[in-house]
């Protein structure tokens, strides 16, 4: 079996596999955003490559040729310093962002490290933490006033090793709880290892992981000392427009407190992050060019209000030639809205874990040639697209009155809405549209 889907030279897509008709889950979590828009043939194919100095190339990742759309997500052990793959609906192959590891590495600062800043070169070198406050409302310099004592840099260790994965994080609550990616603390929840939350002064603060959400790249980590911890503003990512400015804050290379800008490139953009389907992630993603690197991941992408919109998850690159070449920022970066984070936040923080919303059916991963709908591989016994008299072979063409392109675009669909939800099919069937209504069941994931 083919590792990944191949793409098409002929017309200019993703394609299956050779071998096989790859599909993937079309089950999802639950998180009120809006349904994913439809999109031209994509653009050439990137490149990803591991940041870490592993000494071989990363495998390959396995595709199955079919997605479960009731399957269970559970995150596999991920190696530490990796820029995992993503597939886009733009045929893009973009990386997760966090672990970066011991070649890059990380600092454990102690009380005696000096913190202070000056510039250098010239007569009139400044001390940056003597500077002023600054006044002027809606500058990248007073958004990162404001977030910067918000943002955290996250040291997960595993399996003994210190060199493990770092990213990024913010505060959510004045009770402690951080938000970050899953795929930053995966290894270190699944192998027992320390994380530390670094804050801002360099503060190093023990943390326990509350829950987390593979299916989601989520998890909620809750810090017990969290004198300092200052919580974030929410805002809403609804309220973006194509082209507004944003900002985006982490610890990309393990650079804490690193503060980038950029715009709103895209909305509504159907990504989805992982080796294989059992670890994947579909995001209803925040595009943006604001530079992101490896280490960014579970940082905040904020608003010129000083407010997260989303969550910096994943990249595409050009991986260039070698292995060695390090991947990094070309401008193309990955959100996940903050509508998303609260709801999956929320369930974590209620009973330890999210659930995500099915279908019950596989879906296959491509689209049409023409990029006009899901078509469904499977419909399962007892699911709730069996009992609303959806069949094997339909194709889907719109969730709700938006337009499905291919199989991702309808599973980040499904998972913008919440168990318990009935939304509505456009289905063509022997060249008849119809529209069947489903109410969604629940996994957890």
């Amino acid at each position: 079996m083919n590792d990944r889907p191949d793409l098409d030279p002929d017309e200019g897509r993703w394609a299956p596999p050779s071998d096989a008709s790859s599909s993937v889950p079309a089950s999802v979590p639950a998180a009120p955003a809006a349904p994913a828009a439809s999109y031209p043939p994509p653009p050439p194919v990137t490149q990803v490559f591991p940041v870490a100095p592993d000494p071989g190339p990363p495998p390959a990742p396995a595709v199955p040729a079919h997605a479960d759309l009731t399957v269970r997500a559970p995150a596999r052990p991920r190696t530490s310093g990796w820029i995992w793959p993503v597939v886009a609906l733009l045929a893009l192959v973009v990386g997760v962002l966090g672990g970066v590891a011991g070649g890059i590495g990380y600092s454990h600062w102690s009380d005696d490290d000096e913190k202070t800043v000056v510039t250098s070169g010239g007569l009139d070198q400044a001390d940056l933490t003597t500077q002023p406050p600054l006044q002027k409302p809606g500058s990248v310099a007073r958004v990162a006033q404001e977030v910067l004592p918000s943002t955290v840099q996250i040291l997960a260790e595993y399996e003994g090793v210190e060199a493990g994965a770092t990213g990024s994080g913010f505060v959510l609550d004045s009770n402690g709880n951080v938000v970050t990616n899953n795929h930053v603390v995966a290894d270190a929840a699944e192998n027992d290892g320390p994380i530390e939350v670094v804050d801002q002064d360099g503060n190093q603060h023990a943390a326990t992981v509350v829950g987390r959400s593979p299916v989601y790249d989520l998890a909620v980590l809750h810090v017990a000392d969290s004198s300092g911890l200052k919580p974030a503003s929410l805002g809403r990512s609804h309220s973006l427009r194509v082209g507004e400015p944003v900002v985006a804050i982490g610890a990309p290379l393990g650079l804490s407190s690193t503060v980038t800008s950029g715009i709103v490139s895209a909305l509504n953009r159907p990504v989805t992050t992982g080796s294989t389907t059992d670890d994947s992630s579909y995001i209803n993603a925040i595009q943006t060019d604001a530079a992101i690197n490896p280490g960014n991941s579970g940082g905040p992408l904020v608003n010129l209000q000083g407010q997260v919109v989303g969550v910096n998850s994943a990249i595409a690159t050009n991986g260039g030639g070698s292995f060695d070449e390090e991947a990094g920022n070309i401008g193309v970066g990955f959100a996940i809205p903050v509508e998303q984070v609260i709801v999956t936040a929320d369930q974590i923080l209620a009973t330890g874990e999210a659930q995500y919303p099915i279908i019950g059916a596989r879906v296959a991963i491509g689209g049409p040639s023409d990029f006009d709908g899901a078509t469904i591989d499977e419909v399962l016994d007892d699911s709730p697209a069996r009992d609303a008299g959806l069949k094997d072979g339909d194709l889907i063409t719109q969730v709700n009155g938006a337009r499905v392109v291919d199989g991702i675009a309808l599973i980040v669909a499904i998972r913008t809405h919440q168990p318990g939800d009935t939304i509505e099919f456009t289905v063509v069937r022997d060249g008849d549209e119809r529209t069947i209504q489903i109410t969604l069941d629940g996994e957890v994931g």
